[in-house]
């Protein structure tokens, strides 16, 4: 199945998937935060007539998925072959991930390409961006795998910082935690669905 794919669009459709579980997650002490209640919204409509909610792609994100096909390259000369996958399914929620790849028999890849500001300040830390642990743990426990190399690929860099790989492990008590969350969730959406159903 390949991503972007009309098949991949309806695999996913209704479920939480790897690259929202941050909007799952985002609350706010007064109760749930626009991103959240957002997302609860479009996987309702999503669910209710089948069809996928039309999503804003702007100038630097059409980029930044032109862009993966090369970092995806880079990455493989450096680190050997990457399997190319769809979206996988959790084996009890209605959620999945669609990693950027699978790396031999535990692996996976995650790819941004990011605006040369946060490139840089990935560069300077070092480390991988906090908003996209969810995502990145979410995809490993979908699939089994015990780490995630996140990729940060920038080509107006010079040569040597054009690519940032981080090796992220697998942490079964955060990956717990979102499970519990997602659950929850999925829960609000089915009984948002049962209401709107109840109207006459």
């Amino acid at each position: 199945m390949e991503q972007r794919s009309e098949e991949w669009f309806k695999a996913r459709l209704g479920k939480v998937t790897a690259s929202r579980v941050a909007d799952v997650l985002a609350k706010i002490k007064t109760g749930e935060s626009a991103s959240r209640r957002n997302y609860k919204i479009q996987l309702v409509s999503e669910r209710l007539t089948g069809e996928k909610q039309e999503t804003y792609i702007n100038q630097a994100m059409q980029d930044g998925i032109d862009r993966e096909f090369y970092a995806r390259e880079r990455y493989v000369q450096q680190h050997g072959e990457v399997e190319e996958v769809g979206f996988i399914q959790h084996p009890t929620l209605e959620a999945g991930a669609s990693p950027d790849g699978l790396v031999g028999d535990d692996g996976l890849i995650e790819i941004k390409c990011p605006l040369g500001t946060t490139h840089t300040e990935t560069l300077m830390t070092q480390e991988v961006p906090s908003k996209y642990i969810p995502q990145i743990q979410w995809q490993l426990r979908c699939t089994g795998r015990k780490w995630c190399d996140f990729i940060s690929y920038n080509p107006m860099f010079p040569e040597n910082l054009q690519l940032f790989v981080k090796r992220v492990e697998a942490d079964e008590q955060y990956q717990l935690m979102l499970e519990k969350e997602i659950s929850d969730f999925l829960i609000e959406v089915q009984t948002v669905i049962d209401r709107l159903k109840e109207i006459k």
